[in-house]
Order: structure tokens, then sequence, then C-alpha cells
């Protein structure tokens, strides 16, 4: 009786198992269907400019399967820095290229590049010039005076041009992505605080240290009544390269002693909390913020440190990192150049101002100018006349996406703000970083820095895939 009675239990049971069988619900069932963090899609630009951050139709799927292949493993559970976001200088230039479009194509531009859309990159990061650049159409400060006149309680402090071109831009880049980063740097003070009377070089007089701290005060304060958040500013663009206009000496103790003794307490007495960030120039010269940061009275006031890459090797970031864990690293500057081929920018700037910022320490990534037109203008007299917009926007309206808005444009549409790098090893020629998005997904960044055609695997969570990728071509993948 008692074996009747099993046989009869597993009868009734029968369809059951079946119906957790075809639900995948029971634990030893065997099933084809592909899991969802087992598929990856990806992005990819080619050197020789036939694909241009295109979505493969190609399926990846990570499985056991094994193979030769150099790997590139990915381990979540080793997280380094939390990144701000990726982007680039809207320099005043920029910001009158993109104001001359007609007003439809402007609000398709301004979502493509700012957007959380599919077709959108999402730049989440956006530096700005306190005052011109050498990329605007002429040289200005917010406080500009007759020859020999002062304003030390700054009542002539205005936003000037930027007031009527830059202001209402950002207004629109903020209505689109209200949690966008911007940072703000000045390339020279007012003249008059200067002691050469000229935009070009000279260095600020000691006994404008106070007003000119103030006038960091009203510029952020000026701004939030526009709708502005600054989330940091530098103390001085380039501080160490005087010839460009408009420019400014400021040496490393100099910077030091405005921070501490000046910049740094302004900004605690108005409760200001926009980050200082010290330094803004070259790799060439970690010494300079090291020497900041050893101030003890700089110290308490300093964010971090950023850096350009004219100059020097990528790891000066992480010798800065190293001897200061607690403060923090960006990457604020690069430029593409009209004597560049696409493909010598796609592989070098990919691979140092993205890879390798991030793999040491950077929070964000950044390039220069935004847009320009077809001449590469606006620039100030003396000013860069070669530098190449991620954008150049011709007299009728034409827009061409140049070879940094595909630099950038693979890391900020995947890799949005709070995201986490992760550990990941570089194997043989595939340079990448990897990260962990807010949402839980995993980025791979990858440049084939060799001269052919690489194959590769992709492992993560005792799973792989196999890949492959053009020579000096570049892939975003996602999963």
């Amino acid at each position: 009786m008692k074996k009747i009675n099993n046989t009869m239990q597993i009868l009734i049971l029968l369809p059951l198992i079946a119906m957790q069988i075809k639900c995948g619900s029971t634990k030893n069932a065997t099933t084809t269907t592909t899991s969802k963090t087992d598929k990856v899609e990806y992005w990819v630009t080619k050197s020789d400019q036939s694909v241009k951050l295109q979505k493969q139709t190609e399926a990846l799927v990570f499985t056991t399967v094994t193979n030769t292949n150099p790997t590139i493993e990915i381990d979540a559970s080793k997280k380094f820095q939390t990144i701000d976001g990726f982007g680039f200088s809207l320099t005043g230039g920029s910001a009158e290229a993109i104001n001359k479009l007609e007003k439809s194509k402007k609000t398709a531009l301004l979502q493509e590049l700012f957007g959380s859309k599919d077709n959108s990159v999402g730049i989440s990061y956006l530096r700005i010039s306190i005052g011109a650049s050498d990329l605007n159409a002429e040289v200005f400060s917010y406080d500009d005076m007759p020859a020999g006149k002062t304003d030390l309680k700054l009542e002539h402090f205005n936003l000037g041009p930027d007031a009527t071109a830059l202001v209402p831009l950002l207004r629109e880049i903020i209505a689109i992505n209200p949690d966008i980063k911007i940072m703000g740097s000045p390339w020279s003070p007012p003249v008059w605080m200067k002691d050469n009377g000229s935009t070009k070089g000279g260095s600020l007089q000691p006994q404008y240290y106070e007003v000119y701290a103030n006038y960091f005060v009203k510029y952020i304060q000026k701004m939030k009544e526009e709708g502005i958040i600054i989330d940091a500013i530098t103390p001085q663009n380039e501080p160490l390269h005087p010839g460009n206009n408009p420019s400014l000496l400021m040496l490393a103790e100099q910077q030091a002693d405005f921070i501490g003794n000046h910049l740094g307490p302004a900004f605690a007495k108005a409760k200001i909390k926009t980050k200082i960030v010290t330094y803004d120039h070259n790799c060439n010269k970690p010494e300079y913020p090291l020497t900041i940061l050893k101030d003890a009275k700089a110290l308490p006031f300093v964010d971090g440190s950023a850096f350009h890459l004219y100059e020097g090797d990528i790891s000066a970031l992480s010798t800065v990192h190293d001897a200061y864990p607690n403060k923090n690293i960006y990457f604020t500057e690069q430029y593409t150049g009209s004597g560049s081929s696409f493909e010598t920018d796609l592989k070098w700037n990919v691979k140092n101002v993205v890879i390798s910022s991030m793999r040491n320490w950077s929070k964000n990534a950044l390039s220069w100018g935004l847009a320009n037109d077809e001449f590469y203008k606006p620039f100030t007299p003396g000013g860069c006349s070669t530098c190449k917009g991620a954008l150049m926007i011709d007299k009728d309206g034409v827009i061409k996406r140049e070879v940094g808005y595909y630099i950038i444009a693979h890391a900020s549409k995947f890799v949005p703000e709070g995201s986490v790098r992760i550990a990941s090893n570089i194997s043989g020629n595939i340079h990448n970083v990897a990260f962990k998005t807010p949402k839980g997904n995993i980025v791979l960044i990858v440049e084939n820095d060799g001269e052919k055609a690489e194959t590769f695997n992709i492992k993560y969570n005792q799973k792989q895939i196999a890949t492959s990728l053009d020579a000096g071509s570049v892939a975003s993948y996602v999963w």
C-alpha cells in the first residue's frame, strides 16, 4: 500500500515539476535561457572613422568556455574612486558657436549632448572660465576698470559678456540635466590687481589677495542667483603658463598663501560650499600641488588637485593621490588640435585622458573646448588658433562631430555621475578601465593600443566572452 501511495504522489507531482522546469524555477533544471547579466552590449569607434560610437548587433554572451586569449578580468569587489563625470570646457567661444544655431537645431543638439535618452551622450561635467579664456572673442574680467583705477569693494563687479551668452546657455543645459557639475577657472584676475598692467602674464599683487578672494565669492553668489551652482573652482588655470592671453603666473607658494590665508577663509565666512581645487596644470610638476597640500593653512581648504597632460606623465595623479589619499584628483583639460589625425587623437586621448586618468584616481575627465566654428574661432589675440572643438559648427549651422566628441562620449554615455571605478587588469596592448554604475551595470572601456587587431577575453564572475578590436579602435562594453 505504501508503494502505491508513493507512485500516486509521483504521478500527481509530475505536472507541477514540468511546469517548474518550463518556468526555470527549479534549482536543478537545465535551461537554455540566457540571464540578462550574461548578455553584453557594446559600442565601437574605429580609428579609420568607418564606425563612430556605433552599437554592434553581434550578440556577446558570457559562458564558461575557456581559451588561450589574453584576458581582462574584472573584479567588482575591489572599488576605487567615485566618478563625478565626463565632459568638456564650455568656453565663451563654445557658447557663441552653439547659440548661433537656429532654435530647433540648438534644442536637439543640447538634448543630444546633455540628455539621458538612448541617442544622447550624457555629458555630466562642464568646466567654464571665470571671465574670458583664450577661446573667447575678446579678453575681459568681471571687474574691468579704466587705467589707473581700482575697485577694492568690487562695486562694479558684473558677469560682462557671459551674462548674455554663457549664462543663458548654462540655464538651458541645467534644465536638461539639473545634476550637471560645473567647475570655474580664471585665466586672469582683473588687470588692476596685477603687477604688469596687462591681461597677459604678470602676477597677482599680494595687497589684492583679499579682494580677489572676495571676487570669487561674488562670482559664486552671482552665478547662484542666475540658477547656476558652481561645484568647484581652481584659483588659476595653468598657473605656470603666463604666455597665454589672458594668463597669470601664480607660483605654488603664492597659491598656498592665497588659499590658506584669503580664499579659504573668505569661503568659510560666506558659507560657500564650492570646492577649492589646486594647480590645474601639467603632469610634469606634481611638486606644485604637493607644495600647497603641505601648507598647514591651505590644506584644510583644499578639496584636491587638477591636472592637464600637455607635459609629464599621467602617473603624476597617483603620485599626488598616494601622498594625500584623502584629497581628490581631477583631470580638467586636454585639447585635440587641427594638426592631428582622428586616428592619432582617438588612440592617445582615450588611452590617457579617459582610461589612464581614471586608473590614476581622477574623479572626472574633461576635454578642452566643446565647440567652435569651421575656422577654429573665436580665440583671443594670442590665444589658441589650432584648438579643435568636439563640435565644429559652420556659418550655415552644419554640425560636424570631431574626434573629441567620440573620445568623451565613450565614457559619458555609459558612466554616469556616482559610478565607481572597479578593478580590471591591463593585458598586453588592450588598455581598459572598468566601472560599476549606480544602477548596478558594469561598464568596460577598452582601447587597442597595438598595431594590429586583437582578440581577447572579458572575464567577470567566473565567466567570459571572447571579442576582438581593430588596431587603434575603442569600445565600450555594458552588461
